[in-house]
């Protein structure tokens, strides 16, 4: 039986209808990726779900008894309640309740104990204690300190404890709206993780297209107000979606040809029309209402780059550079790298190890502390500003783009203002709003737009697919492959650095940057991992972070910077036993990868999480045992490549 259905669901706020009887049916289970442009109304139709917005007609059926809990996009920015007081407030009455025990259990004086036998009683009238163990339960298991202040965790954390409270509950439906923005990789990461063990149906609304297609096994398409359900992967919704778009093209190309025939047909001569069959006029009528109600798609978004006169191609050249606050900590230490004209650089570092001081240094704005940066010529520099801090939001589009201007110039060509936004799909109308109606989408185009407007010949870029429909963020990529300066960009979105990323820029906390040739994937296959997993007990991960500071005191002692590559390992002669090892692991790995593809596949099955518990636990335990073996190899494998180059040098 369905856990929810939505019938005919009819919202507009405007000319054009945001969902036009619409409908959609979720099972137990499932995992329904909602898919579409920026603006077609993917977190309004979430809200009508969640009960927060009317829909003007419809209906919204939920199983009988079936609990809905939501993981809201947006984050608090000065929530002082603690995490206890936070996930035991999905129990309304009852968590007010434990929250205050929770508190004057703290307290030491005669009127707190008295109060909180007072609450005791109360809660025991409530079962409240049982309701305490999940939460204490849920916050240990999430690895969360109950006495922390929400205010005062990093995003990926804060995320933790509001998914504990979505699922402390144990809801039959979870709502995700843009669930990785403001994530780094660990954190995006563990929520998979945590995600996949959850047992009831996800309705979600993302365009992190890895994240997507490790969590979706069925994708509904929000297009033009209508819901189109594709019971299939990502990558196989995107082939049955490309097929569907040329199907629709080639029905309306016969529609308008016979609807071209027979207006010919009704403006003949007087004769044909005294002889006219009315049944036809009545149908040339009714072709005439079908092709005024039909809703166009909107064009795909086609902008360009403006290219400056090519900058040196020298860009940036630092030797030992370091930099540190006042406060005395190292951000940055032993920085020995050169950047050259059209470099692709992406950026990799969990929130807070100093990724964008980093850039700072490398584009001047900070002069380093320690060591030396030597900048190149002809240098010209756009920023992409993941806060958008360069639109006000109180003018609009048109305003924020021109400055002034009626025509703007891309490339030698002169272009009107409104045409170029048109080229980011915004339409005349939507051009003259103010940019605080926007969607997160419509406000990232526009800074594009902004961005893309002025000459440059290093972009940076900072989270730029943050709110980006998919369609928008491959263009991007495409056009900053084609870019012929220099790119820096700072992204947590695996497939996006995987696709524009010629080099990564790894920052682990300590201060050190370690450049790897290729993007994340890339990075991971040379054994990158991330200070979070080495602490998580994973395999050999204590003797990994030894192995490290080692390196990184030998570093300090001798003045060569770990990681720079300017230190090489003695020769060491490799024996037969390990030579044979080394010729064994390429065919280990081979099968290890075949195994999580067939895992993954199995996982990703409609029918999958409807299996009984004990069955979904071994599975996705052999998943996670597997992928360990993989990444213990491949270390392996790397070590020995490293060990038979040493000796043969």
């Amino acid at each position: 039986m369905p856990l929810l259905t939505l019938e005919e669901i009819s919202l507009a706020f405007g000319m054009q209808p945001l969902l036009d009887h619409a409908s959609l049916v979720v099972e137990p289970g499932e995992r329904v990726c909602l898919l579409g442009r920026n603006g077609e109304g993917k977190s309004t139709l979430l809200k009508i779900i969640a009960g927060e917005v009317t829909p003007d007609g419809g209906v919204v059926r939920l199983d009988s008894g079936a609990r809905l809990a939501v993981l809201p996009q947006m984050l608090p920015s000065d929530d002082t309640r603690t995490a206890y007081e936070v996930v035991s407030d999905a129990f309304p009455e009852t968590g007010k309740l434990l929250a205050e025990f929770h508190h004057l259990s703290q307290q030491a004086d005669e009127a707190s104990l008295d109060q909180m036998m007072k609450v005791q009683e109360r809660l025991e009238a409530l079962d409240g204690w049982r309701l305490d163990q999940k939460v204490n339960a849920i916050l240990e298991q999430y690895r969360i300190d109950p006495d922390q202040t929400l205010n005062t965790l990093s995003g990926g954390w804060q995320r933790r404890v509001l998914l504990a409270k979505a699922l402390v509950a144990e809801p039959d439906i979870l709502l995700l709206d843009e669930p990785t923005n403001h994530l780094d990789v660990p954190a995006i990461a563990w929520l998979e993780e945590a995600l996949g063990q959850f047992r009831g149906a996800i309705i979600f609304v993302s365009h992190d297209r890895a994240f997507i297609r490790r969590m979706a096994t069925r994708v509904v398409e929000l297009d033009r107000g209508h819901l189109v359900s594709f019971a299939a992967t990502y990558d196989r919704y995107l082939d049955l979606k490309e097929k569907a778009l040329e199907e629709e093209e080639r029905q309306n190309a016969l529609f308008d040809k016979r609807l071209k025939q027979e207006e010919a047909w009704i403006r003949q001569g007087i004769k044909a029309r005294r002889t006219r069959n009315m049944g036809r006029v009545r149908a040339l009528r009714a072709m005439r209402e079908e092709r005024r109600q039909r809703r166009e798609r909107v064009g795909t978004a086609s902008f360009s780059v403006e290219d400056a006169s090519r900058s040196g191609k020298l860009v940036v050249d630092a030797i030992q550079a370091g930099f540190e606050y006042p406060d005395g900590k190292p951000v940055i230490r032993d920085l020995t790298m050169t950047i050259l004209r059209g470099d692709k650089i992406g950026l990799v570092g969990e929130n807070g190890t100093g990724k964008t001081t980093l850039v700072r240094l490398l584009l001047g704005d900070l002069e380093p502390t320690e060591g030396r940066i030597r900048l190149g010529t002809n240098r010209q520099v756009a920023y992409f500003d993941q806060l958008r801090g360069e639109l006000d939001l109180e003018r609009t589009a048109l305003d924020n783009l021109s400055e002034g201007r009626e025509f703007i110039e891309i490339n030698g060509q002169q272009k009107h203002v409104l045409g170029y936004l048109q080229e980011f799909l915004f339409t005349p109308e939507r051009a003259r709003s103010p940019v605080r109606v926007f969607s997160g989408g419509e406000r990232a185009r526009l800074l594009l737009a902004k961005l893309f407007s002025k000459p440059a010949n290093i972009l940076v870029l900072d989270e730029p697919t943050n709110d980006l429909d998919v369609e928008t963020l491959e263009l991007l990529e495409e056009r900053l492959v084609d870019f012929a300066g220099t790119v820096i960009v700072i992204s947590h979105d695996r497939e996006f650095l995987d696709n524009i990323a010629t080099d990564t820029l790894f920052l682990d906390g300590s201060g050190f940057v370690r450049e790897y040739v290729g993007g994340y994937s890339d990075w991971r296959r040379q054994g990158g991992r991330f200070p979070s997993e080495e602490g998580a007990g994973g395999p050999g991960s204590s003797s990994r972070k030894a192995s490290l500071s080692e390196k990184r005191d030998k570093a300090a002692s001798s003045g060569t910077p770990a990681g720079s590559g300017q230190a090489r390992p003695a020769p060491v002669k490799m024996s037969y036993k390990l030579k044979h090892e080394l010729e064994q692991l390429p065919g280990q790995i081979e099968k290890l990868e075949a195994r999580i593809e067939a895992l993954n596949g199995e996982v990703s099955g409609p029918d999958f999480y409807k299996q009984d518990t004990a069955t979904v636990d071994r599975v996705l335990k052999d998943l996670t045992d597997t992928k360990e073996s993989l990444e213990a190899a491949m270390n392996r494998w790397l070590e020995l490549e490293e060990m038979q180059a040493g000796g043969q040098g």
